[in-house]
């Protein structure tokens, strides 16, 4: 075994004097002329093991306690551990080899809950080692858990004061769904490493026409066509620049004008022959009417509006028209511009 660097050797000296002299203790003990500074901490999963996240967030958690107790305040710096939510539930559902949520209730979710309550802190001796040898402070004597009933009671009694000063109000978020869970997801449930990779994917561009005009639509690009039935929108970019082109039809030779974002004209129409009629802002085109493609009366029957042209930040000109197709039953971006 190598032998341990000059570095690392007084590194764990220094950890030594700490912990024998309890100075940590003491830092909490001592005078605070500037009284008390909280410092939430956001528990980590009880259930993986550190990794390098875990080491930058660990390190930055600690420097402002240190800093604020060196300018005389009091904090306190009690460790927590986050024993709720999915990871621990298809931790243990991986173990018992439990593939539904029928088998959880064969099981009995009693059982199914103490099987979890059993296996979530198994890396609690690694985390207290590894938080140690980094250095930082924190109080783990009294640490704890979302597990525990006072804890629970806590976050209940501070929901229940919450609502009586009317600060909480009932709205509507379109969430992603775990078909297996059965339940939505948070998005950071979803959006950490390797949760997406890119693929190849077909994509149509559809004419949505003008209302009142038959040789006259926007062209809008999709990636998910299955979302049509479901349009209530186009949306563009008020700065982006668009234009108005005629061409031949290729089906009947007539002629026809369609709207787009000028960028995009010779991805779209690279081979064709166009003539450019007209050229204009996005803002211009806002407020515009078209056909819808299907007649949904659920839409309809609504009273509110729809088929129409608005604005949105997202639309660029990266790919596709410069025009987004907006459903907005089938996505966040599409339910806030709604």
């Amino acid at each position: 075994m190598a032998e341990k660097s000059e570095r690392a050797q007084r590194e764990e000296n220094v950890l030594s004097f700490w912990k024998e002299r309890k100075i940590f203790e003491k830092s909490i003990e001592k005078d605070s002329p500037r009284g008390e500074f909280v410092f939430y901490d956001g528990p980590p999963f009880a259930t993986g093991l550190p990794h390098y996240g875990s080491l930058l967030s660990s390190i930055i958690k600690d420097v402002i306690p240190r800093y604020k107790t060196m300018r005389g305040f009091r904090v306190r710096r009690r460790w927590g551990w986050d024993c709720h939510g999915l990871p621990i539930e298809n931790m243990v559902e991986q173990e018992l080899g439990i593939k539904n949520k029928k088998e959880i209730e064969e099981m009995g979710v009693a059982k199914f809950n103490a099987a979890c309550r059993n296996s979530v802190l198994r890396f609690l001796d690694e985390w207290k080692r590894f938080i140690s040898r980094i250095g930082r402070f924190v109080d783990y004597d009294n640490s704890y858990k979302t597990m525990d009933n006072t804890y629970i009671e806590s976050v209940w009694w501070a929901l229940k004061n919450i609502h009586k000063k009317g600060l909480l109000y009932e709205g509507r978020k379109v969430l992603l769904y775990c078909p297996h869970c059965e339940t939505p997801l948070a998005k950071a449930e979803v959006a950490m490493d390797h949760s997406y990779k890119d693929i190849t994917e077909e994509s149509i561009t559809v004419e949505f026409r003008v209302k009142g005009e038959n040789n006259r639509s926007f062209l809008a690009w999709t990636t998910t066509p299955w979302t049509l039935p479901g349009n209530v929108a186009l949306a563009v970019n008020l700065d982006i620049d668009y234009v108005e082109i005629e061409k031949k039809d290729m089906g009947v030779g007539a002629l026809v004008r369609f709207i787009l974002a000028k960028d995009r004209l010779r991805n779209i129409f690279a081979n064709e022959e166009y003539e450019i009629v007209k050229e204009m802002k996005g803002s211009e085109l806002v407020g515009l009417r078209y056909e819808p493609l299907y007649e949904i009366p659920a839409v309809k029957n609504t009273g509110k509006k729809a088929w129409y042209v608005t604005s949105a930040d997202f639309v660029t000109t990266d790919e596709g028209t410069g025009i987004v197709h907006t459903a907005v039953i089938y996505g966040e971006n599409d339910y806030d511009l709604g």
